[in-house]
């Protein structure tokens, strides 16, 4: 199965750390990010791998992967980023963040599910956001979950309402992956998807985040399902974040 990775952004919330320097390339016990998720596709099969640069682009350059670089990534969001590798979608993918890092357990339980539209998300959540004051509970991704069905996704509700948190790491079938092209192209193009200019949680189309388009698709009635993990992960968004998830490899833990 391919493997997309979004590795555009500045990161602004890790400098001094990213003032000239890819998040995805921050080293973190001697080895970078990146190294360690591609480490971690690579180790459940997954070989065919493409990632979507922008900020600093030229220094991401490991070897045997497909690049497609966004050079709008100042004005445009995630949605946007992962569709510059629109090319490889067809058969299906893995999408995945580039500043989380989670273990081969997570990635093999996600390849396990047989449905077409699929998300990693995280029933323990919260214990996480304890004394995680640079990054709280309303910057979570949040999904709201019945009998295994994704049915709200969204940073704008009250977390206590949560069944867990969406780890920016998710799979489409063959018709998955077609399910996402075809509604795309419909939202980007149809006004009537949008009010006031809005696109769900998204002041403008251009600044949505996947999280945004998988509500559109609930919204449209596709099947969206819930990978359920407790733990086993780690985002890297802050400097406060950057120490959490170095603790957690020196314990062994990633």
């Amino acid at each position: 199965m391919q493997g997309i990775i979004i590795a555009a952004g500045p990161s602004s919330r890790l400098r001094p750390l990213t003032e000239n320097t890819p998040k995805a390339l921050l080293e973190i016990e001697g080895k970078t990010i990146l190294q360690r998720t591609l480490e971690c596709l690579r180790g459940c099969g997954i070989d065919n791998i493409a990632i979507v640069r922008g900020y600093q682009k030229e220094q991401i350059t490991v070897p045997n992967i497909t690049y497609f670089d966004n050079d709008n990534y100042e004005s445009n969001n995630i949605l946007e980023s992962m569709f510059y590798a629109e090319e490889v979608m067809e058969k299906g993918f893995i999408f995945s963040y580039c500043d989380i890092l989670y273990s081969k357990e997570v990635v093999q339980k996600l390849l396990d599910s047989p449905h077409d539209i699929n998300l990693i998300v995280d029933t323990a959540w919260a214990k996480r956001y304890e004394g995680r004051t640079d990054h709280p509970t309303d910057e979570a991704e949040l999904a709201l979950v019945e009998n295994g069905l994704v049915t709200r996704l969204s940073k704008f509700f009250n977390p206590d309402a949560a069944y867990g948190e969406f780890i920016g790491l998710a799979k489409f079938s063959k018709k998955g992956a077609e399910i996402l092209r075809r509604n795309y192209y419909r939202s980007k193009e149809n006004k009537t998807c949008k009010f006031e200019g809005r696109f769900h949680d998204a002041t403008k189309f251009e600044l949505a985040y996947l999280t945004d388009m998988i509500q559109e698709l609930i919204f449209r009635g596709f099947p969206v399902h819930s990978v359920d993990i407790e733990n086993n992960w780690v985002e890297i968004d802050t400097l406060q974040d950057y120490e959490y998830a170095k603790n957690m490899i020196i314990k062994g833990i990633l």
